[in-house]
């Protein structure tokens, strides 16, 4: 194993954008709860550690706190708005509420050097930065020096040097914050001494021994759904153990345009892995009629995944392993903040965990991994481009864009409409700029004319959104003669649209999918 860096987390929302800051920096890294942190610690033996953001307020009773053999190592540590706090406190300094708070857009002022600026801020000169927080640091532990200010936080960068601990008020891994990234990767490189030896080429080597010394001469089957997390998992897993491997992919009738010939060719045709395609839309749209929840058509999807993947599993007999196309953004929220691991294994149909029952092992080749990560994963194992750039996709597939009943009059015009959408934007050339985008069905029908006619036919909503890190999100900008000619002709080419609307709402942290 590499060298590494532990994250601590203290509950912030952003948390997972320190590990990609710090992995874009080339270094390994894990997030642990507060709660665990003192394990990981001792088990990691990592060469750094960052302490991150968190909601609570160090100066409550009983709010959260970082080991102290954190402190008592000697490591290099980044302590980040909760951690700034939280670190002043353990080491002597105060922290007070009641003064003004920040929260967004700041400026700092660089009042001394710091090997954290390094080649990116200079003395005297003010730089943006991304706030958010209530209380201060009103007092400094012995040993600190502050070495920039804003408006509301005195101690907007303070650290000592000697010690090498480095504390910032406001948030250097979100975008918000420019220089931010190159922030982390100083504190990684010039002040940790860590390498970049984080890549692909060398996790794929590692994890191809790994699955090889995990199965042995066992047998492997993998829950193929035709996204690319598992079709990444299925290719190593076969470069791996070759035959050993069987997918069953499960088609539930609700993927986009000719997704299940994609997934069926390439896996058959290009790699020639064993697998079983299993055509169980009927069944699906069968359990989904009259269904207009949205999380019940989750659970619905799910409890009908689980039934046809086990029939198929037994049908094949034989098999000790299961593959699951687990990322660690699935493992880090299995983990409760508050409490121990959840019980739910995220399968990868994002609607719920293959049974106890099946009494599998697993093996889940992606779960240190994020979907950047995947793809350039995927990249390196040889997939088609055309397949790893692929805009995400849930699980439930089209069943969540089609608010209200699902019938197959409504998968069919969404489907079409959809594939008219993305050809579109794929002439325009947009598709890789554009994170995800995707058409809805709308439950309303509206009075149009087409023609000399009157119709009476659904609304299509577009959406389409950008982003850096998949945790927040901006609408596209697109101009008005695409949004013309993409309407246009799903107005023309899609019985039952007459009208087409464009979706401009943005994401705050969290989802950025719509449903």
């Amino acid at each position: 194993m590499t060298d590494s860096i532990l994250i601590i987390d203290f509950g912030s929302q952003v948390t997972q954008l320190i590990a990609r800051r710090v992995r874009e920096a080339g270094v390994y890294c894990e997030i642990h709860p507060f709660q665990l942190a003192a394990a990981a610690f001792l088990k990691l033996k990592p060469k750094a550690v960052i302490l991150s953001g968190g909601p609570a307020s160090v100066t409550s009773p009983g709010s959260p706190r970082a080991p102290q053999d954190v402190f008592d190592a000697g490591v290099p540590i980044l302590s980040i708005c909760y951690g700034q706090q939280t670190t002043a406190v353990q080491l002597g300094g105060v922290v007070e509420g009641g003064h003004a708070a920040e929260f967004g857009r700041a400026d700092v002022e660089i009042k001394h050097d710091s090997a954290l600026f390094d080649g990116v801020w200079s003395v005297g000169k003010r730089y943006p930065v991304w706030m958010s927080h209530g209380d201060r640091v009103t007092q400094l532990p012995s040993g600190f020096t502050v070495k920039a200010t804003s408006e509301n936080a005195p101690f907007a960068v303070a650290t000592d040097e000697a010690r090498r601990i480095y504390t910032t008020m406001f948030h250097p891994e979100v975008v918000h914050t420019p220089d931010g990234a190159k922030l982390i990767s100083n504190f990684v490189h010039k002040i940790a001494g860590l390498k970049s030896d984080w890549t692909m080429a060398a996790y794929r080597r590692e994890m191809v021994a790994k699955i090889r010394k995990q199965v042995g001469k066992g047998r492997v089957i993998c829950g193929l759904s035709g996204g690319v997390d598992s079709s990444v998992a299925a290719v190593l897993i076969h470069e791996a153990i070759g035959e050993q491997l069987t997918c069953v992919f499960v088609d539930h009738g609700l993927m986009r345009h000719a997704e299940a010939e994609q997934v069926v060719g390439m896996f058959r045709d290009t790699y020639n892995i064993p697998l079983v395609h299993v055509d169980a839309s009927r069944q699906f749209l069968d359990a989904l009629a009259g269904i207009s929840d949205p999380e019940a058509k989750r659970k619905t999807i799910g409890r009908h995944f689980i039934e046809v993947f086990e029939a198929e599993a037994k049908k094949i007999g034989g098999a000790e392993f299961l593959a699951q196309g687990t990322l660690y953004p699935d493992v880090i929220e299995s983990v409760s903040f508050t409490g121990g691991p959840s019980v739910t294994i995220k399968s990868h149909h994002n609607v719920g965990g293959l049974p106890e029952r099946m009494n599998m092992k697993l093996v889940e080749p992606l779960r240190e991994l994020f979907k950047d990560e995947v793809r350039a994963l995927g990249r390196e194992l040889g997939l088609p481009e055309a397949f790893v750039g692929r805009h995400p996709f849930p699980g439930p597939g089209l069943a969540i864009r089609i608010p209200g009943d699902i019938t197959p009059e409504k998968l069919d015009i969404l489907r079409k409409a959809d594939a008219i959408y993305l050809d579109e934007i794929r002439k325009a050339g947009l598709y890789d700029q554009i994170w995800q985008a995707f058409a809805v069905l709308l439950p309303v029908r509206t009075v149009g004319v087409m023609g000399d006619g009157r119709t009476y036919d659904h609304v299509l909503a577009l959406r389409a959104v950008t982003s850096v890190d998949g945790m927040t999100a901006d609408f596209y900008p697109f101009d008005m003669a695409f949004l013309g000619r993409a309407a246009t002709r799903i107005i023309n080419e899609v019985r039952g649209v007459n009208r087409v609307v464009y979706d401009v709402t943005s994401k705050p942290p969290g989802t950025i999918e719509w449903e």
